[in-house]
């Protein structure tokens, strides 16, 4: 690393090296980075219906650690070898927050957080294998990921300059509302791991799945979306009472876009079969929608 790079990087004081705040965003923006990506790569071994390309864990197969001969095999490989990617972010960002200067403990704690979420993830990860795909275990999968996302997100965002506060704050009726979006949110997203261990694209044929009638949940889950989207309207509303909080004004806009392209998403799937390219579009908007619902609830730095 050139000296210059070094230098806006980290110090040495003494035998002890620092970070600086810089140096630790990149790290908390890699790993919240990769933990998305993951969120994807997962959902293609669903898709490509290579769930058990790897029958074993934390082996592939009876006879080999690692196995790439089939498709299969490489699509389970690859997401598994990248869950490596995920945990040298999350150590790293442990490692640099104890080395951050000036020292935050809330930023240690959220670094922690991440590393205790990844184990539990690999475990979880082993479960769905060694249980056949079971549909409970694919849904705590998915929604640990989310956890681990809302994490990362904190870190990054609190990683810049301290917010006095975790969560968003200002009149008492506009907090009110966002924690009610949050809330239909994280339950929209619930009742969709709902159908999808109900629908198709379990990830392999003989895989275990709820009795539930498809129309049925899918019908849950869609009052669901339109009772988010009815309330992030009405916070937008709200927030007209905001003359100078334009942050929280984009936050909502956002989040709304993302609700309704994600509802959209979400229609023409169910209405044209559950295609596999709409399913990975429907992922992707899931998580784009999480991200606006943390964008939303969590605090931003100061002066953004």
């Amino acid at each position: 690393m050139p000296d210059g790079n070094r230098r806006r990087c980290c110090r040495t004081v003494g035998t002890v090296i620092t970070v600086s705040q810089r140096a630790f965003r990149t790290v908390a923006g890699t790993a919240l980075g990769s933990l998305s990506v993951i969120i994807f790569s997962g959902a293609m071994v669903r898709l490509t219906g290579s769930g058990l390309g790897c029958a074993d864990w934390p082996r592939c197969n009876a006879t080999k650690f690692v196995d790439v001969s089939t498709g299969h095999t490489l699509i389970e490989q690859a997401n598994r070898l990248f869950t490596g990617v995920v945990s040298m972010s999350v150590i790293a960002a442990v490692l640099l927050a104890h080395f951050r200067r000036p020292l935050r403990k809330d930023l240690v704690r959220l670094a922690w957080g991440l590393v205790l979420g990844v184990l539990a993830q690999i475990i979880i990860g082993g479960i769905v294998v060694l249980t056949g795909l079971n549909p409970y275990a694919n849904m705590a999968h998915f929604l640990v990921s989310l956890v681990l996302v809302a994490n990362a997100f904190v870190l990054y965002r609190r990683s810049g300059d301290q917010p006095s506060t975790y969560f968003r704050t200002g009149h008492v009726r506009i907090v009110t509302a966002i924690r009610l979006v949050v809330i239909s949110s994280a339950l929209a997203l619930v009742t969709g791991t709902v159908v999808t261990a109900t629908g198709p694209h379990a990830g392999d044929e003989k895989a275990v799945r709820f009795g539930f009638a498809l129309t049925s949940v899918a019908r849950v889950h869609s009052v669901s979306v339109l009772i988010t989207i009815a309330l992030i309207i009405f916070l937008g509303i709200r927030a007209k009472q905001l003359n100078g909080d334009t942050n929280t004004r984009d936050a909502i806009q956002a989040l709304l876009l993302a609700a309704v392209f994600q509802g959209a998403v979400g229609y023409a799937q169910y209405f044209n079969g559950v295609p596999v390219a709409l399913v990975a579009v429907h992922i992707v908007g899931a998580t784009a929608l999480w991200f606006a619902v943390c964008n939303l609830a969590v605090s931003p730095s100061r002066g953004t």
